[in-house]
Order: C-alpha cells, then structure tokens, then sequence
C-alpha cells in the first residue's frame, strides 16, 4: 500500500517481475468462474459468508465489518478458485494498463462517485487500478468485483491502493 506507479514498477523490476495488464488481472482474481459477478458466484456474501474484505455499515462513520474497519492481513478471506487471495476488496491493485473510459474487451464500467475521483484528478496520466478495497461499500457501488475497475493517477499513493506482481514463465 501507499506506492506510487513508478516505484510498483521499480520494485517489479528490480525482482525481475512485472504488474499486470488489466485483462490478466481480471481472469486471475475470476479463479476460474467467468461470468459471476465475483469469483464465487453473484452475491457478494454468498450465503451471509463474508469473503472478501469491502466496507460494511454506513460509510464512511461507522464499520459494522467484523475485523474492523481498515485493511485486514493477507489471507484473512478464502482463496479462488486459484488458490489466490484477497483479489477482490482489500485494496484496489495497480495494473500496467493505461487508463482509458473504456477497452474494447471490456463492458464499460459506471463510474461510481465514491472512489473514482481522488486527489490525483490534477494528474494527467492514469492507469488502471482494480478489485475495489475496504473502503468499497455495496450501498454505494459495485466495485469489488473481478470487472470493475478505475482511473488512478500513476502519482498518487493511498491506503487503499497496493499491487500485486506476475512471475512470467
């Protein structure tokens, strides 16, 4: 968390790895599910199981999240279907894909009020960040789903941004 766009790839760099495209994102954080709304089927709590950490309560005064609110240590919430965690919710993951409104192999995506907008806006260049985080509340959007995804300044660094690398084979 709190990595800017050009230290993510740096770091990815000097241990010989690299961010994801937006689309690999999407089919790994999928597990092999595709076309569920998440990983695991349609519903975000698949029979009032809590399986990924995103924002529960009235956002943004109080969490009813049952560790709390805020981010939650890896592997808090059950694996996919390939065996990765915390794909969805948690944090949004940084991609390698440039941000565009929207991609040919992809629906385009509502631009939700919550967390599509941040300080970055004064930026102009942009990539892709998906997955949703701990601050994505389903009263308010749809976010942290294997789909969704948003602009985010390659600048700026928040808590509820992180990344994940890919090994190449």
């Amino acid at each position: 968390m709190h990595v800017a766009r050009p230290d993510a790839l740096a770091y990815a760099s000097w241990a010989s790895l690299r961010l994801p495209t937006e689309a690999e994102w999407e089919h790994a954080a999928r597990g092999g599910v595709p076309g569920r709304a998440y990983a695991w089927g349609d519903e975000l709590e698949a029979g009032g199981r809590v399986l990924a950490n995103t924002y529960r309560g009235d956002f943004p005064w109080r969490s009813l999240h049952p560790r709390g609110p805020g981010t939650s240590a890896v592997g808090s919430d059950p694996p996919n279907g390939y065996g990765l965690v915390d794909m969805i919710g948690n944090v949004w993951e940084r991609t390698s894909t440039p941000w565009t409104e929207t991609l040919a192999e992809l629906p385009p995506a509502p631009v939700a009020s919550c967390c599509a907008r941040t300080v970055a806006d004064t930026e102009e260049e942009r990539a892709v960040t998906t997955g949703g985080s701990h601050l994505c509340s389903s009263s308010y959007c749809r976010r942290s789903r294997p789909a969704a995804r948003q602009g985010q300044g390659v600048l700026s660094s928040t808590s509820h941004v992180g990344l994940r690398c890919v090994v190449d084979a």
